[in-house]
């Protein structure tokens, strides 16, 4: 039952991924790219209706975390307590930017809540780029120094970055050379994937300019794949064992790469929700690669003290995962049904669909 709740999880992860990063990516082609108030009114349209309902998925997600693995939510929320307020706080900001510019008219107050909407947006894309490295890498579980455990085996607490800003120092941060590495990864493919939604749910002048930033973008995408790739075998080795035992797993790894390969025809696309559906497949198969390679582990142990945190260590007992089962499915309609009614409503461009201005 734990794998159940598992591949749950995972998949819940993956989606608000999709979906929230879109929205991510759109709040840095705001900060970035856009020229007028007009192509300013184009970003916040086409995410408009979406915003608040993608971020639901990571209530669910904290949620199933909490029932499914509580003593690895217990785990993570103490030892990641410093990036995890600081996600808060942009997560909030970034809220606040698009719903107060709106309220007054006035050339110094819509320019400050533009910027707070597009900095946190790319704040949020970095960190959690960040978060994944250090999933990815490891922690130092129990605290151990010098070859002892100076706390209980599941948890750990980390600065914001340690001196050497080494993914492998005994002390680590949660900012690293490695972790940093993979959150401009996280910048990159997010920036691509929000322009692919606005393009997807506008028809402005900006499109044109945008799908020129697509392209020049996956350039530097790809080269950062293929480093994060390499140096992966350093901070982990034998990352890909999982994948060298099970083949079918490698359905993944090709889904991101036709999905990091199809956007270099952007330009040629003749229906603008192909760049969209490409930069889709290329986060859930880099993400269900990643996943894939770690299990069963959910929070590598980076000592030889204390064991990993695993699916089958975490998970909540038996029982509890089998009732939860029956809530779980009553949710998932719910879900399914509000977001079939969601996009049936907003179906379409949203160029005629104001945001913000009250």
């Amino acid at each position: 039952m734990e794998i159940f709740w598992f591949v749950v999880l995972m998949f819940m992860l993956a989606v608000y991924v999709i979906l929230d990063g879109y929205d991510f990516g759109a709040g840095i082609v705001h900060l970035f790219f856009t020229k007028s108030e007009e192509e300013k009114k184009a970003v916040t349209n086409a995410i408009g209706p979406f915003w608040d309902a993608n971020e639901v998925w990571l209530i669910a997600v904290g949620g199933v975390l909490f029932f499914a693995f509580p003593t690895l939510y217990a785990s993570a929320f103490s030892g990641f307590y410093l990036p995890l307020i600081m996600v808060l706080w942009l997560l909030i900001f970034r809220a606040i930017g698009l719903e107060l510019r709106g309220q007054i008219h006035n050339r110094l107050w819509e320019k400050l809540w533009d910027k707070a909407f597009g900095i946190a947006s790319l704040l949020l894309a970095l960190f959690f780029g960040v978060a994944l490295g250090n999933v990815v890498r490891g922690v130092n579980l129990g605290m151990v120094e010098n070859g002892v455990s100076t706390q209980e085996s599941h948890y750990f607490f980390l600065a914001l970055w340690n001196p050497t800003l080494d993914p492998l120092a005994e002390q680590q941060g949660v900012i690293d050379w490695f972790t940093v590495l993979l959150g401009i990864v996280a910048v990159v493919t997010l920036t691509i994937h929000g322009a692919n939604w606005v393009i997807f749910k506008t028809s402005t002048h900006l499109n044109a300019r945008l799908r020129n930033v697509i392209y020049k973008l996956n350039f530097v995408l790809l080269g950062l794949v293929l480093l994060s790739a390499s140096l992966w075998h350093f901070v982990k080795p034998f990352p890909l064992v999982n994948l060298r035992t099970h083949y079918w797993l490698w359905v993944f790894p090709i889904m991101a790469a036709i999905g990091l390969l199809g956007q270099f025809w952007i330009k040629k696309f003749k229906k603008d929700l192909t760049g969209f559906l490409f930069s889709a497949m290329f986060i859930f198969g880099s993400f269900a690669t990643t996943v894939a390679s770690m299990f069963p582990n959910l929070l590598p142990s980076t000592n030889g003290v204390n064991p990993s945190l695993t699916v089958q260590n975490m998970a909540a007992p038996e029982y509890g995962l089998s009732v939860g089962v029956y809530w779980f499915v009553i949710a998932a309609i719910l879900v399914i049904l509000y977001t079939v009614i969601q996009f049936r409503v907003f179906k379409g461009k949203m160029d005629d669909v104001g945001y913000g201005d009250h």
